[in-house]
């Protein structure tokens, strides 16, 4: 939360006023919440975040938005009401109090960090290889716009890091599901989600693995051209890496050494790499 979010409070409540503001949040008179100002709601929100209670923070913020539509307090509290869903993990209405924010002031200074707030709505929730991948596009997508749209701010350097994050994620998911295919033999269905790591997901660190088990996979079919010419683009780039040891210690079983043969589409990768194409 940036500096700019919080106001001061160095004023006291008054009692009669904030007796009243907690009746209405303990449920009592509405009538109690709807005579207080907006500045006296925002103020007892901040203390429900200060007490841990985002849950009730986000719903008096979200009372500012309603009483008073439009206003200085309605903007400030509608950001902080997206804040405060984010961190009681209300990702669904932390996204939606956010996109109000950009839908509603997309030249203010708060809007990247709304951007922000939306991208760490679905990347939080993809911590785990095994989750809904649906959720990991939308965080690109989301963590894209900040970089694209607000390439200045404060949170584009983290929403670059997050976006390499969630890209090798989706990396992560065609290797698990390769490894499924390769381990049961159904070499073809593992080659298609192994190409995809070469082809679409090239700068992660899943790569090296990926020509691995092409070579494994391949060799499996004994199509000794593909094989050798996936040993070949591992040893251009990544000669260093213990999978290409592994890499040709299964060529070299076989008789075979790392290099680029036939037409298949290894051969334009091949052929890209040794033009310095490859990244």
């Amino acid at each position: 939360m940036t500096d700019r979010l919080q106001l001061r409070r160095g004023k006291p409540l008054a009692a009669l006023a904030l007796s009243a503001l907690l009746a209405a949040c303990g449920g009592g008179d509405e009538l109690a919440l709807e005579d207080t100002e907006p500045q006296t709601i925002f103020e007892q929100a901040e203390r429900e975040l200060d007490r841990g209670d985002a849950d009730d923070a986000a719903q008096l913020f979200s009372e500012i938005e309603r009483l008073y539509p439009y206003s200085e307090w309605a903007k400030r509290g509608l950001i902080m009401q997206a804040f405060s869903f984010h961190k009681d993990q209300d990702y669904e209405n932390a996204r939606a109090a956010a996109q109000r924010y950009i839908d509603f002031y997309p030249a203010d200074e708060d809007a990247a960090y709304a951007q922000y707030l939306l991208a760490l709505s679905y990347y939080d929730q993809i911590d785990q290889v095994g989750r809904d991948q649906g959720l990991t596009f939308q965080a690109l997508q989301a963590l894209r716009t900040v970089i694209e749209r607000y390439p200045d701010s404060e949170y584009a350097r983290s929403s670059i890091l997050k976006f390499d994050l969630a890209f090798d994620h989706l990396a992560a998911k065609e290797m698990e599901i390769g490894r499924y295919y390769l381990l049961r033999g159904h070499y073809p269905a593992a080659i298609n989600r192994f190409r995809a790591v070469v082809e679409e997901f090239q700068t992660t660190t899943h790569t090296p693995e990926a020509l691995m088990r092409l070579v494994e996979a391949y060799l499996a079919l004994g199509l000794a051209d593909e094989a050798q010419t996936a040993g070949a683009i591992l040893g251009y780039n990544f000669q260093s890496s213990p999978f290409y040891d592994d890499a040709f210690r299964q060529l070299n079983g076989q008789g075979l050494s790392p290099e680029a043969r036939g037409s298949s589409w290894l051969r334009a990768v091949y052929d890209r790499t040794i033009k310095g194409r490859w990244l």
